[in-house]
């Protein structure tokens, strides 16, 4: 009989954890449910409708109700944001080209340019050929709005891959108007290459570019405030480094906070604000603990907002948004995230003081892969099972 640790992995298919040891104890970090909301429950938003292993959700700002969802394998549904409908159409197919022969590769994430309804711009973040990561842009069909042209790809960036997990993978566009993209560490169990503290490659960050100009020989410029863009040991294009494998960032529609969830090691999952510049640790802090030592050097290193250990059988963050919707107005401002194995989900509240309350609002049972907003902000989760749901007041 395989060991409950062996289950878990199968059950991750690796895609945002490393299975590589035991938890621990927190020494200090706050960890435990400080209440829970009550009067909530998940439902399937679009019980017509499953996908095959749904990884993001994205709705573009041009006043059509339509709501995407990117399909690990290669392939991106649109459909009507009706909780009736049972037809989605497949807006792009790049399977073709999508290498997921590993469980975390494949097509992981999509945004649309902020004046998509006059261009038509989307953005992707595949892995390809030889596991390497592709940021690449696409055009929308100029005859058909449920559809892309396929053959409009334009590479913007290509990331080699040392290895097959690890990929981080989501896009997001700053109120700045600038492309955030989140890539891991390059993978295996502990960056043994120490990618994530190398300035000189473009793992275990976020980068930031400009979809807008071009420069240098480049499809993209790097923009002019990025913190490294004048030292010429490191890569212009990071925005912020010292992280694992950030599985689904997003901006608080109000105040613009870049949030991220970076998924652990073996001990800790961590919740980021991203700042400009900031060395948030890995791999010489896992959470606020020293990895692997029992002393470091933590000057300069930027803490978490919040750390969960594993010893609750939550083992792997899915970041999520600040909730800026209407229809539940008890969650109004909090961080709502989920741990993709245990299927909970909680809301975060980031005070004035930077204290914590983090409060458990339900524990859905599912794997929970992604969430994503429709143009009123409200809340919908990706679920690992194909399905689309939604929370809701009892």
């Amino acid at each position: 009989m395989k060991t409950l640790l062996n289950y878990w992995c199968l059950l991750c298919m690796a895609l945002f954890i490393s299975c590589n040891g035991s938890s621990s104890d927190d020494d200090g970090t706050p960890t435990d449910d400080e209440g829970t909301t009550p009067g909530m429950t998940v439902t399937n938003a679009f019980a017509g409708l499953n996908f095959n292993r749904p990884v993001d959700l994205q709705s573009p700002n041009d006043n059509t109700d339509r709501i995407f969802v990117v399909e690990q394998r290669g392939v991106i549904r649109v459909f009507n944001n009706e909780a009736d409908t049972t037809t989605s159409s497949v807006f792009l197919d790049i399977q073709s080209i999508v290498n997921d022969s590993d469980n975390e590769m494949g097509l992981l994430a999509m945004a649309f340019h902020p004046d998509y309804a006059n261009n038509g711009y989307f953005y992707v973040n595949y892995t390809g050929a030889a596991g390497a990561s592709f940021v690449s842009r696409f055009q929308v069909s100029a005859t058909n709005a449920n559809a892309a042209d396929d053959s409009s790809e334009l590479v913007l960036l290509t990331i080699p891959q040392p290895f097959t997990n690890h990929n981080g993978g989501q896009l997001a566009f700053g109120p700045d108007g600038f492309l955030y993209i989140a890539s891991g560490d390059g993978g295996s169990g502990g960056d043994p290459q120490g990618n994530a503290q190398n300035r000189a490659n473009l793992l275990g960050a976020i980068l930031r570019i400009d979809v807008d100009q071009v420069s240098q020989g480049l499809n993209y410029a790097i923009p002019a405030d990025n913190p490294f863009v004048n030292d010429n040991t490191a890569r212009g294009e990071i925005f912020a480094y010292g992280l694992r494998n950030p599985w689904r960032m997003s901006f608080d529609t109000q105040t613009g906070t870049l949030w991220v969830g970076d998924v652990g090691q073996g001990n800790f999952e961590e919740i980021d604000i991203i700042e400009s510049g900031n060395n948030y640790g890995w791999n010489i802090l896992e959470g606020n603990d020293c990895f692997q030592a029992n002393t470091c050097n933590q000057n300069g290193l930027t803490a978490p907002v919040f750390v969960y250990n594993h010893s609750n059988g939550d083992l792997s963050v899915t970041g999520g948004y600040v909730y800026r919707g209407s229809s539940l107005p008890s969650l109004q401002g909090q961080y709502i995230y989920a741990d993709f194995v245990s299927g909970r989900i909680w809301g975060l509240t980031l005070n004035q003081d930077n204290s914590v309350v983090n409060d458990l609002i339900i524990d859905t049972g599912f794997n929970i892969s992604s969430f994503g907003t429709d143009n009123n902000n409200e809340l919908f989760i990706c679920g690992f099972d194909g399905n689309i749901y939604k929370l809701e007041m009892n």
